[in-house]
């Protein structure tokens, strides 16, 4: 692929991106994402052979760049791997002042795809047992580094948490309030035995 090949294609996903965050993937149609990212019809279709591929692909490009910035929250030096998975949760947090609306596209995609779209739904799949993989690990490097106290199972607590926080960012979309965030960050902090003044503190 040319740099250039790559330029354009990499324009038409991140114009997408911030399209499709906002609307929904069936809320909008090619000509809108084009339109605002400069490009010809033909072009587009050089790249993608279809509204779907293209949705495989923007989720893909996501899912890649989301998993970038996740490793690095969990590997900043000189500090304790709980502190470092506070730290992702407390990312969570990023919301528009104005409207409490997630921009995680796995929240905003995750119940319209899953039945639109096969390849769609098994990107997004993948991609979350990515997430909660890497989650696993620093559970695992916090009870290796003593931060945090032994658990059963660090793969089904890196799930449980996962899950745990999904619901709380569809409950603030629906809420318009981050209540729900409030409580899943204390749910957080009680599962891992972590003291309630983490937020903001040492662990």
């Amino acid at each position: 692929m040319t740099t250039e090949h790559h330029n354009v294609r990499q324009h038409i996903l991140d114009t997408g991106k911030t399209i499709i965050t906002g609307k929904g993937f069936a809320g909008v149609g090619l000509n809108e994402i084009l339109t605002a990212a400069g490009v010809p019809k033909g072009s587009f279709y050089h790249y993608f052979k279809s509204k779907e591929l293209f949705g495989e692909a923007l989720l893909d490009d996501y899912i890649g760049q989301y998993l970038a910035q996740m490793e690095t929250v969990l590997s900043q030096p000189g500090q304790s791997a709980a502190r470092s998975l506070m730290d992702y949760w407390a990312s969570w947090d990023d919301l528009d002042a104005d409207s409490c609306d997630c921009r995680c596209l796995v929240v905003k995609l995750s119940g319209e795809v899953a039945d639109m779209s096969e390849a769609m739904r098994v990107t997004l799949l993948e991609g979350t047992n990515r997430i909660v993989a890497r989650l696993a690990v620093c559970v695992e490097q916090a009870q290796a580094d003593g931060s945090l106290r032994q658990v059963a199972d660090a793969k089904l607590t890196a799930l449980a948490l996962y899950q745990l926080w999904l619901g709380a960012a569809l409950l603030t979309k629906l809420r318009r309030e981050p209540s729900a965030l409030r409580a899943a960050w204390q749910t957080t902090l009680t599962m891992l035995g972590l003291p309630t003044e983490t937020q903001g503190g040492q662990v």
